[in-house]
């Protein structure tokens, strides 16, 4: 009696060979059947002597249950008979088997052949553009130069000229110094490295000619106030500071000038220098906050009443199925989906549902607590925006009062916030004399 026994771990030959015969079992197919009768011991013997395999075998009593090769199934009969045994059949197994369950279901053979093909198909076109590295040149701009240069989805991979369009990207945009084009697939990757220095014009190149002839002709640049208030902190880069910690300035007061003296031995100014002031600055002012709500205002009320469309949409153009808007006033929700076959293969192609849903517009009055809601949180948004610019609170007094037919939210703030606004430094032209000379 032939016995397939297991074979030890680790063995990575052997372990092909178990899945290889494995696989030849699956093609050709077998039976897992039920042995019982006078000798079943002498049945299995005769099978081994006639060369039939049997596996797997396990006894319950008197009665064995082992696999059988198809092509063994049909030289049994006479060992069977020989022996007083009968065998029957519990599973069946293998393509043999497979093969006609799934011819019976031709709508499903059908669908899982168009599926083959339209993979196949749908991977010699490109369904998906990719753009990384862009920050100056927006997405618009680098997808319109695309168009004009024929490069769209839905494109044949065959027709893109990668290395030209290499080309074509560094020709069109001077700020872009480094540019990848490549495929994955169905998806068209496009990197691109922009120039991060600015780019040299007439201008510049005649400042900067200026500051090489010299400090003097530099433009410069001073740091004025742009509110009211009192100099609580004070750090000076560059430039000369006109205020010190604790003055008290008006707006437009030049704190730091970006005119800096240039003395004789005597003391007297031989000439300024111009530079860019530069400079933190922390002050101290007053600063005002107002918003308003009316009394009345008019609110969405749905109805419960929904309705639903479908559409498909390939690319940039969508086909309703059918297109329907029921109601006189109602607003919409869409959700959109992909099946994953498509979303791995990057096609854009989807099937959403838009839901209509009723609503009525409703005249509604403001309770007092839901006007302080609604104050409190634009002044929470406006705190907020305090807070990212860097602006320190110290004092605020906030009131909530009734106006014509509005309710008013008035806040005073005692802040701290850094200032300093650039302007062009006044130019101050230095007589000659003969120790200037």
């Amino acid at each position: 009696m032939r016995i397939e026994r297991g074979k030890p771990e680790g063995d990575c030959g052997i372990g092909k060979e178990q899945a290889m015969i494995r696989f030849l079992k699956y093609m050709k197919g077998y039976l897992r059947v039920r042995v019982w009768g006078f000798s079943p011991e002498r049945f299995m013997n005769l099978c081994s002597n006639k060369g039939i395999l049997l596996w797997d075998i396990v006894r319950e009593g008197d009665v064995y249950y082992m696999n059988i090769t198809l092509k063994g199934f049909w030289e049994i009969r006479p060992i069977a008979k020989k022996t007083g045994t009968r065998v029957a059949i519990l599973e069946r197994y293998g393509l043999p088997f497979f093969l006609p369950r799934l011819l019976k279901r031709k709508m499903f053979v059908l669908g899982l052949v168009l599926a083959v093909v339209f993979w196949t198909v749908s991977s010699f076109f490109i369904w998906d553009i990719n753009l990384n590295g862009n920050y100056q040149i927006t997405d618009d701009v680098l997808q319109d130069f695309l168009k004009g240069n024929q490069v769209r989805i839905g494109m044949r991979r065959d027709d893109l000229d990668i290395q030209e369009l290499e080309k074509q990207i560094r020709r069109q945009f001077p700020q872009i110094t480094w540019a990848s084009v490549r495929l994955d697939g169905t998806k068209l990757l496009i990197d691109i490295k922009e120039n991060d220095a600015p780019i040299a014009t007439r201008e510049h190149a005649v400042d900067e000619k200026h500051s090489m002839g010299g400090a003097q002709d530099a433009t410069g640049t001073d740091l004025v106030a742009e509110y009211n208030g009192r100099v609580v902190s004070i750090i000076v880069r560059s430039g000369v500071p006109k205020v010190a910690i604790g003055d008290t300035v008006e707006k437009g007061t030049v704190m730091v000038e970006g005119k800096v003296p240039v003395y004789n031995e005597d003391a007297t100014v031989r000439e300024y220098s111009y530079v860019d002031a530069d400079a933190d600055i922390v002050l101290e002012h007053a600063s005002e906050f107002t918003a308003s709500l009316p009394f009345d205002h008019t609110e969405k009320r749905y109805t419960g009443r929904e309705k639903s469309s479908h559409y498909i949409k390939l690319g940039d153009r969508s086909w309703a199925l059918p297109e329907n808007r029921p109601f006189l006033v109602y607003d919409s929700v869409i959700k959109e989906s992909r099946p994953l076959m498509l979303e791995r293969l990057s096609v854009p192609a989807f099937w959403g549902t838009v839901t209509y849903r009723e609503y009525q517009n409703v005249e509604y009055k403001y309770t007092a607590e839901e006007a302080k809601v609604h104050l409190n949180q634009k002044l929470m948004d406006f705190l907020a925006e305090l807070e990212e610019k860097g602006v320190q609170i110290i004092e605020k007094d906030v009131k909530i009062e009734t106006g014509n037919d509005v309710w008013v939210l008035k806040g005073q703030f005692l802040v701290q916030e850094p200032v300093g606004a650039s302007v062009r430094t006044e130019r101050i032209e230095v007589e000659k004399t003969e120790e200037n000379e």
